[in-house]
């Protein structure tokens, strides 16, 4: 049985008004995310799907988000299923952090990544 490259794009690759949809956990999320990133964690994805359907309503690329691109590549699958325009983004926010673009936190603390 022959399966499509996941779609995936690097961290340049992704523009900073862009949609980033990050499924990372909300633990994560509040030690740094990208700013303006709709967060949806994978464990209540199923559940919250429609506020990204609603956020990419638009036809807008989804550029999906965790630590390191594991639990990004399962939705993003998922998402392309679903006749989603939707991107893993390859090495997730340990690649974002690493090569420097911005990060923020919701109470203004020094961003990291969990």
């Amino acid at each position: 049985m022959n399966f499509a490259p996941l779609p995936s794009v690097d961290v340049a690759q992704v523009p900073l008004d862009g949609l980033v949809l990050d499924v990372r956990e909300k633990d994560e999320w509040a030690a740094g995310h990208v700013e303006g990133a709709l967060h949806i964690p994978m464990s209540d994805f199923v559940g919250r799907f429609g506020e990204l359907t609603e956020a990419a309503g638009d036809g807008r690329r989804v550029h999906v988000m965790c630590r390191v691109g594991g639990r990004s590549a399962q939705v993003t699958q998922y998402l392309v299923q679903q006749g989603i325009d939707a991107v893993n983004i390859d090495g997730g926010m340990l690649a974002w952090d690493g090569a420097g673009r911005p990060m923020v936190t919701d109470d203004g603390a020094s961003a990291f990544v969990l």
